[in-house]
């Protein structure tokens, strides 16, 4: 397994409501690091955040390069929150890559978010 080190900015835009979801937005990154590129995607949400308990999914697709070698990835996320505790799976859904990315799988862990919404993320390569 290898562990490479990225970061990422993202801009939420709010978009039409669908059913089943509280709130949707349209999403977009700007990745640097290990991953270099940008991703697009949707994200859904339901629930109280206020009230520390709520939830997300999110899929997005990425195109750029991963540790160098060019192609695309989906990111799938499933984020909840019960009692203000959060928790998050964040993968690269098997499958889903192209060009030299073909066969790539893994998991990312968000580490922390800087002042200036730079997300910090580790990428788990088995």
């Amino acid at each position: 397994m290898s562990t490479l080190t990225a970061t990422f900015t993202v801009d939420l835009t709010p978009a039409a409501v669908l059913p089943g979801a509280a709130d949707r937005f349209d999403v977009a990154k700007t990745w640097t690091g290990a991953l270099e590129g940008t991703s697009r995607g949707i994200m859904l949400t339901a629930g109280d955040p206020a009230g520390g308990s709520a939830s997300y999914i999110a899929t997005e697709i990425f195109e750029g390069t991963l540790d160098g070698r060019e192609g695309t990835l989906t990111f799938q996320q499933l984020g909840t929150m019960a009692g203000g505790e959060p928790e998050l799976s964040y993968v690269i859904a098997p499958g889903s890559g192209t060009g030299a990315l073909t066969g790539i799988t893994g998991t990312l862990t968000i580490g922390g978010i800087d002042e200036a919404g730079v997300h910090e993320v580790a990428v788990e390569l088995p």
